[in-house]
């Protein structure tokens, strides 16, 4: 790709960052870096959901290579390459729709990458003048780190040609990344309530934790599913293909480095491979509300936990609706990136209440130290004042 193309792309993504950075500096709320924080988890939500959109599209090959588009930064320069594909093969990989919505999705991705880089920044600044806890560089540059990494799965999504075990590692990396803003953003608030009894905190902080757990576990699962396309491999509910236990074969379906649609072997994946990745990603959500449900009941006996508790089960209730649409509305576009979003706001809500968690079995480790005396409280990119 020429150097030009490049620079192109990396001023899209700039353009894209300038939005929301300026909605920072303009904004009259006295902790700026909190704001940017926040404002930032609410686009890399966003982000998670237009990924959804284009996978579930086919579009992760709109343009197939990385990270411009036939060499070049936008589909319009990319114009004749992208019609001479699709009259090939005209509901192909590659047509013009298809193309923009990857660029676009690309494009976002990247301011995503510069507001990471602006809040890296700023907690170095900060961290260097005042030492506030709420400003430790550490997660923020793990941040930066994670954003790369992050990216380096979106290049071989396109480079391995949609490979299942690496679009569902991008998906994972994804939702690492809301997880770790939401950690971020959190730790700028401070939770007034008194702390309960110690050993209700540690009780339910180990069922967070598990839940947790189970959750990125069956958003593998569900990665998974949609990556090997297998979710209409039962077209009932709650039984699959009219039996409880349907004919299934795990050694192909789960057989993770292999071509998309292929066995390890080269040949084509057998509809029973495909019935038994469903199974399991269906069957295992029974387990998961089981758990987080019972984690959000316990929270509830807690008045700072209550809110997160309350929205953690309304959102399985609404995830377990969505799942159950997806088999009995065959599978629905809007249905599906539904889904993918009650998956996301199950990441920010666990990760909420485990930072809450935390915060009340061990108070210090999310309380604001005071500033050292006469340390500036502004920033040369944002201004960052302790939140009150």
């Amino acid at each position: 790709m020429q150097a030009s193309s490049m620079m192109l792309l990396a001023v899209k993504g700039l353009l894209v960052a300038s939005v929301p950075l300026a909605m920072v500096y303009v904004s009259r709320d006295a902790n700026k870096y909190r704001k940017l924080v926040w404002l930032t988890v609410f686009l890399t939500f966003d982000l998670i959901l237009f990924g959804a959109f284009t996978r579930l599209t086919d579009s992760g090959l709109g343009c197939p290579d990385w990270p411009g588009c036939y060499g070049a930064a936008n589909p319009f320069l990319a114009h004749a390459d992208i019609k001479a594909a699709e009259a090939l093969m005209p509901t192909g990989p590659v047509t013009v729709v298809k193309a923009w919505i990857e660029m676009l999705h690309r494009y976002f991705a990247m301011g995503i990458g510069c507001l990471c880089i602006a809040i890296m920044a700023t907690a170095w600044i900060q961290w260097r003048k005042t030492r506030r806890a709420a400003f430790a560089p550490a997660l923020p540059s793990a941040l930066l780190l994670l954003v790369m990494v992050v990216g380096a799965f979106g290049a071989w999504t396109v480079t391995l040609k949609l490979q299942p075990v690496i679009v569902t590692i991008h998906l994972l990396l994804g939702m690492s990344l809301l997880s770790l803003l939401v950690w971020m953003g959190s730790r700028q608030d401070q939770l007034l309530k008194p702390a309960p009894d110690a050993v209700v905190v540690f009780g339910l902080r180990a069922l967070a934790l598990a839940s947790a757990a189970l959750l990125a576990l069956q958003i593998a699962l569900g990665g998974w599913v949609s990556t090997n396309y297998a979710t209409l491999a039962c077209l009932d509910f709650p039984l699959c293909g009219g039996k409880v236990v349907p004919e299934m074969d795990f050694a192909h379906g789960f057989t993770l480095w292999r071509e998309l649609g292929m066995t390890a072997g080269g040949e084509y994946l057998p509809f029973s491979a495909l019935t038994a990745i469903h199974w399991v990603h269906r069957n295992f959500a029974f387990v998961v509300i089981g758990v987080l449900g019972w984690t959000a009941w316990r929270a509830r006996a807690t008045p700072a936990l209550r809110p997160v508790a309350r929205y953690i089960g309304l959102v399985l209730a609404a995830q377990f609706a969505s799942g159950v649409a997806t088999v009995y509305l065959n599978f629905p576009l809007a249905i599906a990136v539904l889904h993918n979003a009650g998956a996301a706001l199950l990441v920010l809500l666990v990760t909420m209440l485990n930072y809450k968690l935390r915060y009340m079995i061990n108070p210090q480790a999310a309380t604001l130290p005071a500033a050292a005396p006469g340390a500036p409280a502004s920033s040369p990119i944002l201004s960052a004042r302790p939140h009150p």
